[in-house]
């Protein structure tokens, strides 16, 4: 073996933030100059994108989610507002606290929304935001799906908070009800338009009199039950949040994350659960809800990660249900919901390996693999791991690591490894090999691995070693 080795031992603990960019962890660091070059990102200045266009849609997101004022006197006192309002909008969103408009929040801000605001007096507010009562009466209307659809979705999104509190929910076929379902396009007659195709897709008034607990949804989006387009059982859900008395959480793992993503299962946080029962207390008849786990936190010098891969060009980092992705262009990573991006894989990755020249990721859990075209499942996909030629007493993969300059892939189960030829198809004669034996030193806990420029990067617990 002429490759470098890096690994992590307990012997030795560097930060686990060194995956990440230094300057997106307020934790300082010590970086090797390798593991820079396979998983940071290019260090450089966030750079303003001054245009026309990019002002207005800047100002007008600020203006709605973020309480910008109009008419500002004097170009000094506007700029400096705005650029408060950036890093406020930064913050809130776990970015770069640049005070510019830089690539990632110009990004963030072309990504489909809720269009209540992020700086908004629900609950943690002074006023006492909630509905008196435990019942709440709704009517809805039939819009593009069939109506059993519809009221399918609705049931299911209001059972999210009724499971987790004591609240209960009578639907009304028609006249007032404390929270009323309509759908509309632009101006639909509360005076805060909707803005066509994707962009702003729904909104909710907090509980109170009148529109309060109002909920309406952009009738220019497809509404869909599924993963495509905008799933309406998921929408609802989180503006309901909103009609109970909820704000937006930064925790993008949240239901009440300002910023749609698709998910499967139960699909509150430990803070949205947190945040609804501060307003109504707890499910008594209930069985205790497993949440959603909350997003992994990057900068955590503890976090171990499942899986590292490159797709494309970009570095992915695979953690509990989320991955970060890393651009060599970005500096900051942006996190993502596994189910988010690829809905037809599981919602937590055993180990994963890009092979550049069939332009596919593989991807592992438990006995069955996955194969990714970019961010499509291929067809025929997921196959079990004993196609590959393991025998069927291993259960899952620890690690993979495609070796460019040989054309193998290498899996790593528990204290063996296994050489896997690409261009045949087969396992190489000779395996499995001890791991102990080949990488002295490493041990048997494998995270993850990665290949970049003739070096192969073990993740274990944290040190580095070279052979």
């Amino acid at each position: 073996m002429n490759h470098n080795i890096f690994l992590r031992t307990q012997d030795s603990i560097k930060p686990s933030s060194q995956l990440f960019p230094a300057r997106s962890c307020a934790i300082t660091m010590e970086i090797t100059a390798v593991v820079v070059l396979l998983l940071a990102v290019v260090h450089s200045c966030a750079k303003p994108l001054p245009t026309e266009e990019t002002d207005k849609r800047l100002l007008q997101y600020l203006k709605r989610y973020y309480g910008m004022q109009a008419g500002l006197q004097g170009k000094t006192k506007t700029s400096d507002v705005m650029h408060e309002k950036i890093r406020e909008m930064q913050s809130f969103f776990r970015l770069e606290v640049t005070g510019q408009l830089d690539d990632n929040t110009l990004e963030l801000m072309k990504k489909a929304r809720c269009g209540v605001p992020d700086a908004a007096e629900y609950n943690h507010f002074p006023r006492d935001l909630k509905w008196q009562n435990s019942i709440i009466t709704i009517t809805n209307y039939t819009p593009d799906l069939e109506k059993e659809d519809v009221d399918q979705a609705v049931h299911n999104a209001l059972n999210v908070w009724s499971k987790v509190t004591p609240l209960k929910f009578k639907k009304l076929r028609e006249g007032d009800a404390d929270i009323m379902i309509s759908f509309g396009r632009k101006e639909h007659g509360d005076f805060n338009p909707f803005d066509g195709p994707e962009g702003l897709l729904a909104h909710a008034y907090p509980p109170g009199n009148g529109i309060g607990g109002d909920t309406h949804f952009d009738e220019d989006e497809t509404w869909t039950k599924d993963s495509h387009a905008f799933n309406l059982f998921l929408v609802a859900a989180h503006e309901f949040g909103h009609a109970l008395g909820m704000a937006h959480s930064s925790d993008p793992g949240a239901l009440m994350y300002p910023v749609y993503s698709y998910s499967r299962g139960f699909p509150l946080s430990e803070d949205d659960i947190k945040g609804i029962q501060s307003l109504y207390g707890l499910n008594p008849d209930h069985r205790k809800v497993k949440p959603k786990p909350e997003a992994p936190n990057k900068c955590d010098p503890m976090l171990t990660i499942d899986a590292v891969t490159e797709l494309r060009g970009e570095t992915i980092i695979f953690k509990d249900s989320f991955y970060w992705r890393l651009h060599p262009q970005v500096v900051e990573p942006e996190q993502n919901l596994i189910k988010s991006t690829w809905p037809e894989i599981p919602g937590k990755v055993d180990a994963a390996y890009e092979n550049p020249e069939k332009d596919v990721v593989i991807i592992f859990r438990g006995i069955k693999m996955w194969a990714l075209n970019g961010y499509n499942v291929v067809e025929g996909y997921p196959k079990y791991i004993h196609k590959l030629g393991l025998p069927k007493s291993i259960r899952k993969i620890d690690a993979a690591v495609y070796i460019r300059d040989t054309g193998k892939t290498l899996l790593f189960t528990d204290e063996d490894y296994w050489s896997y030829n690409e261009q045949r198809g087969a396992m190489d004669s000779g395996y499995p090999r001890s791991i102990e034996v080949d990488f002295p030193g490493i041990g048997d806990e494998i995270d993850a691995a990665a290949y970049h420029y003739g070096i192969i990067l073990v993740i274990l617990i944290l040190w580095l070693y070279e052979m």
